[in-house]
């Protein structure tokens, strides 16, 4: 049985593990990644990879506008495979009321210092010709972007991985002792700290932390390059993203810089099925077409599922597990694990640095929800 001794160990390496490997070890911490299966895999591949300022809460909006600023600063060392372009995200208002909401919206944006133009229903009609007639219009937030987030994931990983981080792979956790893990080819692992970055396989690991799966669907077309310019959601996206009892579709497309379109999106619960539900597919295309009537033009290559690790007050758990001090977690990201993994990061090692961190850190500490957790 083989023996490694590490400063920190990070359970998972999808895209937020492979954020919180990176950031540990640019603090030249001595790193252990374990990955069961393949370096961002789970809900980092099976997601849309939308960068995105968010709004549901303060703190929500916190956490979503500092990692924004982070993946603008990393920007310049992307690859060109993770193929991150500052496309902007338009909300789009489907009625008078929404109008009224898109104003709010502005407004809350601008007072924090993040830019965004109202569009009118002409202003909306050049910016996005195929959606469709009428609309009253619409936000356009220019700095949001788009990324590939499985080469997000590996670019973050080969970045911890040259500060001197070890990947295991493919190995499975099969036992938190009390000062590392033990894997699944025998090899035990010490650290002074472990995190569980590990999605909605977390709560298999360490049941009773309050994450439950939430299915989605995407499909993806063929090349239309040009047909949809930004990232375009509905507002009543958030209307969706709120229910947490029942299953529900949304209006939501993403433009790749390979001229394929991205379409979503649904939300189910109470649903460990990875098979496509053709019930809800269809319900999220007829959604989609609602807004865009050429899209059922569109000749569609792909749809898969995913699960996205979703906590009850919809923000994720960073920091340690309520009376383990060397146990963290990194996980309940639901569907923003993309855009909130760099800052995600950054609050993870400034408490077990035990730095002042550039935003809050109680609207995510585990203690909030999790209660009853046993190993």
């Amino acid at each position: 049985m083989s023996s490694s001794v590490y400063d920190v160990i990070i359970i998972g390496a999808g895209i937020v593990g492979a954020a919180c490997a990176a950031a540990c070890a640019a603090e030249k911490m001595r790193v252990g990644i374990v990955e069961a299966q393949m370096i961002g895999g789970g809900a980092t591949a099976a997601g849309m990879g939308h960068l995105v300022v968010m709004d549901d809460s303060e703190a929500q909006f916190a956490l979503t506008h500092y990692s924004r600023y982070l993946w603008q600063e990393l920007s310049a060392e992307l690859p060109g495979d993770v193929e991150y372009e500052r496309c902007g995200t338009v909300w789009i208002a489907a009625d008078g009321d929404e109008m009224q909401a898109v104003a709010h919206k502005r407004q809350f944006y601008e007072s924090r210092g993040v830019h965004a133009e109202i569009l009118d229903s002409q202003s909306l009609s050049d910016a996005e010709p195929n959606l469709r007639e009428g609309l009253p219009g619409g936000l356009l937030v220019p700095d949001d972007a788009v990324i590939y987030s499985p080469c997000a994931a590996r670019f973050l990983v080969e970045l911890a991985r040259s500060g001197g981080a070890q990947l295991h792979l493919p190995c499975v956790v099969t036992e938190l002792t009390s000062d590392g893990v033990r894997l699944n080819n025998g090899a035990t692992l010490s650290a002074r700290f472990t995190v569980i970055a590990g999605g909605t396989w977390s709560s298999t690991l360490l049941p009773g932390i309050a994450v439950k799966k939430r299915k989605g669907h995407l499909v993806i077309t063929d090349r239309y390059p040009g047909f949809v310019r930004h990232q375009l959601v509905e507002l009543g996206y958030l209307k969706s993203a709120h229910s947490m009892t029942k299953d529900s579709v949304a209006f939501n497309a993403q433009p790749r810089k390979t001229g394929q379109l991205l379409i979503g999106s649904s939300r189910q619960f109470d649903s460990d099925d990875a098979a496509i539900d053709h019930t809800i597919l269809r319900r999220m295309l007829a959604r989609a077409e609602q807004f865009i009537p050429g899209i059922a033009r569109l000749s569609a290559i792909r749809s898969w599922t995913g699960f996205r690790a979703a906590t009850p007050d919809k923000l994720p758990l960073i920091g340690a597990v309520p009376g383990r001090d060397h146990l963290f977690l990194a996980t309940g990201h639901e569907g923003l694990g993309i855009t909130t993994s760099l800052g995600t990061a950054q609050l993870l090692v400034s408490q077990l640095l035990q730095r002042t961190p550039e935003i809050p850190v109680d609207p995510y500490l585990p203690s909030r929800i999790c209660e009853g957790v046993h190993a």
